[in-house]
C-alpha cells in the first residue's frame, strides 16, 4: 500500500484512528475526515511529527456540500475508502424518537452514501477497494439496538450492491462486522451511564464475547488493511465477523 491514496471517515479516534495509523505506517497517503476539528488537527500533528503522511479534513458527512468540498481536497485518484464514521443509539422501536432515528440514519447510512458516491468516480480509472464498517448487529437480534441495528443492516446491503455494480470496473467492496471494541466511546458510555461502576460494567460487557475480552482497535485495523491491500485482491462482496466468537459461538 506504499504511496496509495486512502480516505478514512471518522479518523480522529477509535477504530478510525487505528486505521489511519495503520495505513500511514505502511506508507499510504491518508486523508481522514472527521467533524471534530480540535481532535482531527491534534491527530494530524502527532502523526505527521512521527513522519507519517496524513491530512485532516474537517467534514460533517451528513452534509452533501461539505462532503463535496472535502473530497475535492483529495487526489484525483483514490485507492482505498474506509467508511468508518458512525454513531450508536440505545433503545427499542417504541422508545426511539423520530429525531433519534433520523440522526442515526443520517450519519451511519446517508453519510456513507454521500462519501462513497464521489470517491467511486476517483476509483474508476485504476480500480480500488471500499471497506464499510458494519456490525454483528446487522445480522443478529441485539436487545435495545433497534435504530443502530437497522443502519448496520443497511450498510451490509449497501456493501453487496456496490460490490456487484462495480466488480467489472476493478472496484472491490467489503465490510467488517465487529463485536465490542474497546474505544473511547465505550469508556464514555460507561462513565455516563454507570458512574462509579465502570470497571464492573466493562468486565460484564467484555465477558459477553466468548473469547473473554473486547477487541483492540488495532486488531480491526490490521484485518481491514489486509482486505484493502493487494493480498486481499480476490475478496469482494464479503462481510467478515471480527467479534471474538460473539456470533458464531453464541449459545
Amino acid at each position: 500500500m506504499k504511496g496509495k491514496n486512502v480516505i478514512i471517515t471518522g479518523g480522529a479516534n477509535g477504530i478510525g484512528l487505528a486505521m489511519v495509523r495503520k495505513f500511514a505506517k505502511e506508507g499510504s497517503h491518508v486523508f481522514f475526515l472527521d467533524w471534530n476539528e480540535e481532535e482531527g488537527e491534534k491527530v494530524e500533528a502527532e502523526l505527521n511529527a512521527e513522519g507519517l503522511k496524513t491530512k485532516f479534513i474537517r467534514c460533517d458527512i451528513t452534509d452533501s456540500k461539505q462532503v463535496k468540498k472535502a473530497i475535492e481536497k483529495t487526489p484525483k485518484t483514490i485507492d482505498v475508502l474506509i467508511n468508518n464514521a458512525g454513531i450508536s443509539h440505545i433503545g427499542k422501536v417504541e422508545s426511539t424518537s423520530e429525531e433519534d432515528f433520523d440522526r442515526v440514519y443520517q450519519v451511519n447510512v446517508k453519510g456513507a452514501f454521500l462519501v462513497t458516491r464521489p470517491v467511486i468516480l476517483k476509483m474508476k480509472q485504476n480500480g480500488g477497494a471500499i471497506l464499510n464498517m458494519a456490525s454483528v448487529a446487522a445480522t443478529m437480534g441485539l436487545p435495545d439496538r433497534f435504530a443502530y441495528s437497522m443502519t448496520k443492516g443497511a450498510i451490509l446491503s449497501m456493501t453487496l450492491s456496490i460490490a456487484r455494480d462495480y466488480v467489472s470496473e476493478g472496484i472491490r467492496c467489503n465490510c467488517l462486522s465487529p463485536g465490542r471494541v474497546h474505544t473511547p466511546f465505550v469508556d464514555g458510555f460507561l462513565a455516563k451511564n454507570y458512574p462509579r461502576r465502570e470497571k464492573e460494567m466493562f468486565e460484564k460487557l467484555a465477558a459477553t464475547q466468548p473469547i473473554g475480552r473486547m477487541a483492540k482497535p488495532e486488531e480491526i485495523a490490521d484485518f481491514g488493511y489486509f482486505i484493502c491491500s493487494e493480498k486481499g485482491g480476490f475478496i469482494t462482496g464479503a462481510d467478515y465477523n471480527i467479534d471474538g466468537g460473539f456470533k458464531g459461538l453464541k449459545v
